[in-house]
């Protein structure tokens, strides 16, 4: 146990360095040494959210651009005489905070359906007017969002699959795809009001 808490600490120590420095190096101007930092801190705050936030992948993703955005926009608070990782964690938890305060606000709003309500009633006409209002509702998305919910919602495809046919990265086909229900959801949800 001692020899893992001692390799974690040393690993620990060089990601603050190198992070560090990349970090420093881009806000004197080496566009390079902060486009390699960004890159270094995505998969920092990957393994931070998804250690904290395990089994919500699509909001980790959303969390880990989050975190980028707001450090970058406030990295003239950095104060180079702290630890970058301190800072970094302490931005990456109130953007997690948020994302569970708004989580669970949007839970508490969620009421179990009925089996026996009549939305479940088996018709082929009901299925045939879902299908095209669900046609309908897709061809509202941006193509980043509609392809990743088709391939992968409608037609069972992997997101490895869908990745490879549509020239998307794995990564973007999953934020696709939680991005594109989201505003599915908001625009039923507005035509129902």
């Amino acid at each position: 146990m001692a020899r893992t808490t001692a390799g974690s600490l040393v690993q620990a120590k060089e990601a603050e360095a190198i992070l560090r420095g990349l970090f420093l190096r881009g806000l004197d101007g080496d566009a390079a040494a902060y486009h390699q930092f960004l890159q270094k801190l995505s998969a920092h705050l990957r393994a931070f959210l998804g250690k904290r936030l395990f089994g919500w992948p699509d909001e980790v993703e959303d969390l880990v651009q989050e975190c980028l955005l707001a450090m970058h926009n406030q990295r003239h608070t950095y104060q180079p005489d702290q630890p970058l990782t301190a800072w970094v964690q302490a931005i990456a938890r109130y953007k997690m905070i948020d994302l569970l305060r708004a989580k669970s606000s949007r839970e508490d709003l969620h009421d179990p359906l009925d089996d026996d309500l009549a939305v479940f009633a088996d018709s082929d006409t009901e299925a045939s007017d879902a299908r095209r209002d669900l046609a309908g509702l897709l061809e509202t998305l941006p193509d980043r969002q509609r392809l990743p919910i088709e391939h992968v919602k409608l037609q069972g495809l992997s997101v490895a699959e869908t990745a490879a046919a549509t020239g998307m990265s794995e990564s973007a086909v999953k934020v696709g795809i939680h991005r594109g229900l989201k505003a599915l959801a908001a625009r039923i949800r507005s035509s129902a009001s």
